[in-house]
């Protein structure tokens, strides 16, 4: 069937939600994509971030194959071996204590935040709390994720949205000092803020919202969803800055391809918040992605994915910063690690270069206020960073020909 029919079959059976490009992928290979007509395409999207390992990992596919042949699905009224490894491999990688494996990113901020709520509740029996979280973050979008997502755009056809929750300014530490009061029970943000334009907290910001939390009783966390998982160039980026949080969420590459996320906390909050009956998955953690997760952190760290990391990221960001110096409608680089962004001036659209890109074959996506994305697989290496450079080259030159010097 042709591209453009499988496309009119899409639009007239799915709900209308996203616009799509007009593209349909068919397989992928190392860091490549391919349409269902066979054009290759250099991934530097990685799935929005999720696909760490690339296409066609053999360990990895040979792991699923052998779940899927033994066991698939059991629900959490009964332990499992996959899960079980996973969950002890998790908390070893992440510097945390327990886990809760959930299906998607979302799920893990939504357990985050019930956590939180739990834990102060159970220390003073009251309801009511409030959340301080940060303008321009992204947690995703059901009711209570979006709660706490600093994007009026995103929020105000689902108002009233549950909760009470205040936002700060992200990398101020006097904005989130002067939101706390008595009934304070969290703050949340993300390590690197991702939609909002590939912001990274700043280290004195990060440690002084930790120190607050500290002397007010309060607990930190930290949405990892995006930046965790090696793509900082440490397993989580909090490690990077030496601030530890009291619930950490992540998902994306932690399956790599296979729905899953997690929340994870330290053993004080989890003694003191969430207890049987408080919450609940039905699919969450099982066999299936109890494995993919176990292979998961086994490959990442046989191969050494985050001292990669730590090592290719400065070819790009070497390279990102040679294009900004070529082209005067290149505002800004900014980003952390294998999570960076390209500001472009309003008369150059990120998102028309992205289509353009498209079209000569390489996939990114925008962020925030007409920033370009860079969160490619994180086994790239030189090489795919000198082919995409020559292709935005291109698209640039095209694009902002009558800019240039």
């Amino acid at each position: 069937m042709e591209p453009t029919a499988w496309m009119e079959q899409a639009e007239q059976s799915m709900l209308h939600t996203y616009n799509r490009y007009q593209i349909v992928l068919d397989h992928g290979e190392g860091v490549y994509l391919y349409d269902t007509e066979g054009k290759k395409y250099l991934d530097f999207a990685a799935g929005i971030a999720v696909q760490a390992l690339g296409y066609g990992h053999k360990e990895y596919n040979e792991a699923l194959k052998g779940q899927v042949d033994k066991l698939l699905h059991t629900s959490n009224l009964y332990y499992n071996q996959p899960t079980i490894e996973a969950a002890g491999k998790l908390c070893k990688a992440s510097g945390m204590d327990r886990v809760f494996f959930t299906n998607s990113g979302t799920e893990a901020i939504e357990g985050a935040i019930k956590a939180a709520k739990k834990y102060a509740y159970a220390k003073d029996g009251c309801a009511g709390h409030e959340i301080i979280a940060m303008e321009h973050s992204f947690h995703g979008r059901s009711l209570g994720a979006l709660s706490v997502t600093g994007n009026a755009h995103y929020r105000e056809p689902f108002e009233p949205l549950p909760g009470i929750v205040k936002f700060a300014e992200y990398n101020d530490l006097a904005s989130v000092e002067g939101l706390v009061n008595e009934k304070t029970c969290a703050v949340i943000l993300e390590t690197v803020q991702g939609e909002g334009g590939i912001y990274p907290a700043e280290p004195e910001f990060l440690a002084g919202v930790k120190k607050l939390c500290e002397e007010k009783g309060i607990l930190l966390i930290l949405d990892e969803i995006q930046c965790g998982m090696g793509r900082s160039g440490h397993m989580f980026a909090w490690q990077g800055y030496g601030v530890k949080p009291d619930i950490l969420a992540c998902a994306k590459a932690l399956g790599c391809g296979v729905p899953v996320g997690a929340f994870l906390m330290t053993e004080q909050v989890a003694e003191g918040s969430l207890k049987p009956g408080d919450h609940g998955t039905t699919y969450g953690g099982n066999p299936f992605v109890g494995a993919a997760v176990s292979k998961v952190l086994d490959i990442f760290e046989k191969e050494g994915i985050p001292k990669h990391v730590q090592e290719i990221s400065v070819y790009l960001e070497e390279t990102l910063e040679q294009l900004k110096m070529e082209y005067p409608f290149i505002l800004a680089r900014r980003g952390l690690g294998l999570m960076q962004g390209l500001e472009l001036a309003p008369e150059i659209p990120a998102g028309e270069i992205s289509a353009k890109a498209l079209g000569e074959g390489l996939i990114l996506i925008t962020a925030g206020n007409n920033v370009l994305r860079f969160v490619p697989p994180l086994v790239i290496g030189k090489e795919h960073v000198d082919e995409m450079a020559a292709i935005l080259r291109k698209v640039f030159h095209l694009t902002g020909k009558d800019m240039l010097p």
